[in-house]
């Protein structure tokens, strides 16, 4: 018999509540779905903590335990796995913070957190000025404290000293439209030092509506056992957001790009698609793919761009997706986000979240994959999932 081929896939935080503007709906309940109902006709649904208790709700804890990893066990932080996505590796007296491009008032109101969205290149010549001017060799403090690294669109990375590391950050996203508390703690007159001098070397740059950076979710540099040695497959991803990617380096994956993969609504759906059964084909045996777009029409508050993303995913990757599987033999999959972001509340929460396992020879007991179609059942932990998963060998 032919192996098992798994899929995962992450639709990066399309749980929510019910909204007025869907008739008290959740878009997962609005949304034309015909695939996944389909699916989840022949599954097991469920619900699943992938945010533990007393974790902060990220899509670095999330997306952790969907590949199989307790967060309590190897959650460090968040910027040091997107540190790794983009090739660094921290030394022992090394942490990263992620470094936001945002857009901040005189009054201290985080107006955007994504700073408008930048294009690649101009937020690339950003990170070097502000390297040339607040990295080493710069004017700012002790010359050599600290560097700035590129990662994508408004998510980058600054290396710090790890006796920064005591230091209470507030994510962005969680204070859009109210005021952003600054650093409190053991580093915060440095890093609110640094806040404020990238205003200066943001006013250079026209062309980009972010005015100042954004410091938080620091860390020192995980380790992780390989995704073979943790599961017993040989696995894949596709992704175009930092921190998922860095988790996928960490880890051993096979992370491919695709063209077109923005992490953005007019992300590249069908490349992603093919990019997974590409490599299942290749000779991998499980692949994750991740989309973001639902996540950023949560956090922009906007409703229909978040029942077209789930739209898209049905139309543009499920459908292709179940057809190019079934041609390979047997296969199941795994499908939930990794955190719910509300539109009402614009940020993530720590809610449990509906999961989907179907496998294509063996039926389940069959459910509707909503919020409300698996309240009823018993939260399993995230992290176990991905072992339930790949439980079937042949």
């Amino acid at each position: 018999m032919s192996p098992v081929k798994y899929v995962v896939c992450v639709p990066d935080g399309c749980a929510d509540e019910p909204h007025p503007d869907l008739d008290g709906r959740t878009p997962l309940e609005a949304a034309h779905m015909p695939v996944l109902d389909s699916l989840a006709g022949r599954s097991t649904v469920g619900r699943a903590a992938v945010i533990p208790d007393g974790m902060a709700p990220g899509s670095d804890i999330g997306n952790l335990a969907i590949l199989g990893y307790d967060p309590h066990n190897y959650h460090t932080g968040r910027a040091p796995i997107e540190a790794a996505a983009i090739g660094l590796r921290l030394s022992p007296d090394q942490i990263s913070f992620r470094c936001n491009l945002v857009t901040v008032d005189d009054q201290g109101v985080m107006i955007d957190f994504a700073g408008g969205h930048p294009e690649v290149d101009a937020a690339v010549d950003v990170l070097a000025d502000l390297q040339r001017e607040l990295g080493p060799g710069g004017d700012w403090g002790p010359a050599g404290v600290v560097e700035f690294h590129a990662g994508v669109q408004y998510r980058h990375i600054m290396v710090a000293p790890s006796s920064w590391l005591e230091t209470d950050c507030a994510p962005p996203h969680d204070h859009t439209g109210r005021i952003a508390p600054n650093p409190v703690g053991v580093a915060s007159a440095e890093l609110c030092g640094l806040q404020e001098a990238s205003r200066r070397v943001l006013a250079r740059h026209p062309e980009v509506e972010a005015n100042q950076i954004w410091l938080w979710g620091q860390g020192p540099q995980p380790v992780l056992p390989d995704f073979v040695q943790q599961h017993g497959v040989e696995a894949g991803m596709v992704t175009a957001v930092d921190l998922v990617k860095g988790l996928g380096v960490l880890t051993d994956m096979d992370v491919v790009a695709v063209e077109g993969a923005n992490g953005w609504y007019d992300t590249n759906f069908e490349g992603k698609r093919d990019a997974a059964l590409t490599a299942l084909a290749d000779g991998l045996d499980l692949f994750v793919i991740h989309v973001e777009a639902t996540d950023e029409a949560g956090h922009a508050g906007d409703v229909a761009a978040k029942v077209k993303a789930l739209e898209d995913w049905d139309s543009r990757i499920l459908a292709g997706l179940v057809e190019g599987l079934d041609s390979m033999g047997r296969w199941r999959m795994l499908l939930l986000p990794d955190h719910a972001t509300p539109l009402a509340l614009r940020t993530h929460t720590c809610a449990a979240v509906p999961y989907l396992l179907v496998d294509s020879e063996v039926d389940g007991p069959g459910g509707i994959y909503s919020e409300r179609g698996v309240a009823d059942t018993e939260v399993v932990a995230g992290h176990q999932l991905m072992s339930r998963l790949v439980s079937v060998s042949s």
